[in-house]
């Protein structure tokens, strides 16, 4: 539906406090029609009694609708005008971290997370706060408008430039936008919108594509940013199609342990910027606050002196995060050994202990092994291979590794410890926490002298074990 041809909604457009107005605009229309399934989404030029994407007889359905048509004119590349490069900021700079620093104009943004993480939470807060230069729209298709208003009252999330509303029609939207030209557009969530011209329920994979697709053309149209919400399944996976998350520019993921205040936020998709960058919040009474250094929240509550826990020092996107490791031993139960991770991948735990029984003659692959990093904290990168193993010979010989120490490498299947990546900003970030001494594979060289902080050179991971549990003083390099 288009501004033009408004529709009412089921409550209209709700200002905390400010308005404005504007009209839309018209493209020339073709006729398409095909063969669509009401399960899965496929699409097929013909009929088919069995959809070959699902598997489901008899759902592939006739469709006729009406698509926009567009010219297209071919380009030289070095000829193609350079968009506008200025982003929008948010005002919540671990936001803008994800991103790649601020939201591009026009791109659609996808955020998913566990129900109760907190994505309505950080969506409100941010629109509190871009609402302070530019308008903002939040759409609800799950909260009622005074429900929101309630809301933001609790975060103090009041400023004149927000405006919410309750609607379920992605045509709606579209007359929202047209009527008050907000300069971020905000839909919680896409999976209880719909189009008009579909049948079908909203959820289904029918829907969210055609939602998702007015969204895209909304924001590729007026230039509009669009940060949008959607679930996830029980397995972690966003809900619907694997469309979605292609059609999308930028995809978000929020995480956090139930019962932990620290939340998460990765970017698994970002055609503006990296997709190894990290924020870091912690769930206050308040709201969502900033975690400016998670390396030294993560270690607060360290405990010292106890066998299997060692410091790691790790790469999220461009920050260096300092986390704790964790791990014990105990004689298996049922004969057969258990392994249980959390925050590292349970193969490579089999991996890890494997190397250790085989070079350094350690027997402890016939023990139940667990291993968990601390903070909910989920470590991808090799370079945190010597503290799992380290914290798991720890925990095997009883002896703690001295609370001085931090470590990093990955361990090769011959017990070799390779070389890591960007050493100097490691090696910056443990001296500025306080550690004395780092244990760190030979390769790897640094433009400037590592200061107070004492640098343990190793090459294979039965020297690494001498370095790091012995609490003598060795040579600097």
């Amino acid at each position: 539906m288009s501004a033009a041809d408004p529709m009412p909604g089921p409550e209209g457009a709700v200002p905390l406090r400010g308005g404005a107005a504007s009209g839309g605009r018209s493209e020339p229309q073709r006729e398409r029609s095909g063969y669509v399934c009401q399960a899965c989404g496929y699409e097929s030029a013909r009929w088919l009694g069995r959809c070959p994407g699902c598997g489901a007889w008899g759902t592939l359905e006739s469709t006729v609708g009406a698509v926009q048509a567009e010219v297209a004119v071919a380009t030289p590349v070095a000829q193609v005008p350079e968009g506008s490069q200025q982003r929008l900021c948010s005002g919540i700079a671990e936001f803008d971290r994800v991103l790649g620093g601020g939201i591009v104009p026009g791109a659609l943004v996808l955020l998913g997370g566990d129900p109760g993480v907190g994505k309505s939470t950080l969506l409100l807060q941010l629109a509190a706060a871009v609402a302070r230069g530019v308008r903002v729209l939040y759409v609800s298709g799950e909260e009622s408008a005074a429900q929101i208003k309630g809301r933001a009252r609790r975060l103090g999330a009041m400023p004149e430039g927000l405006w919410v509303a309750a609607a379920w029609d992605v045509g709606e939207i579209e007359r929202l936008c047209g009527q008050h030209e907000p300069g971020l557009l905000i839909v919680d969530s896409v999976q209880t919108m719909r189009a008009a011209d579909c049948p079908l329920a909203p959820g289904s994979p029918v829907q969210l594509r055609e939602v998702t697709a007015a969204l895209t053309a909304l924001a590729r149209s007026r230039h509009l940013p669009t940060l949008m919400i959607g679930h996830v399944t029980k397995a972690g996976l966003l809900a619907g199609p694997r469309l979605l998350e292609h059609m999308v520019d930028v995809v978000l993921l929020f995480e956090g342990e139930r019962f932990s205040p620290f939340r998460l936020l990765r970017s698994l998709k970002n055609r503006f910027g990296s997709t190894q960058e990290l924020g870091v919040f912690q769930m206050a009474e308040g709201g969502l606050r900033e975690v400016a250094n998670p390396s030294e929240l993560l270690l607060a509550e360290r405990a010292r002196g106890v066998s299997g826990s060692v410091v790691t020092v790790t790469l999220e996107g461009s920050r260096p995060l300092l986390c704790e490791v964790q791990a014990l031993l105990a004689g298996p139960a049922f004969g057969t050994p258990r392994r249980t991770a959390h925050g590292i991948d349970a193969a490579r735990l089999a991996l890890l202990l494997a190397v250790l029984e085989r070079r350094c003659g350690l027997r402890c692959n016939t023990l139940d092994a667990y291993v968990k990093v601390a903070g909910g904290v989920r470590l991808e990168e090799p370079a945190a291979d010597l503290a799992c193993a380290l914290a798991l010979a720890s925990a095997y010989r009883d002896r703690s590794v001295p609370p001085e120490v931090a470590v990093c490498g990955e361990i090769g299947l011959g017990g070799e410890v390779r070389g890591v990546a960007r050493l100097e900003d490691r090696v910056a970030e443990a001296g500025r926490l306080g550690f004395r001494r780092l244990v760190v594979p030979v390769a790897g060289s640094l433009r400037h002298p590592p200061g107070s902080l004492e640098l343990r050179r190793v090459s294979t991971l039965a020297a690494a074990l001498d370095a790091a549990l012995s609490a003598g003083d060795g040579t600097a390099p």
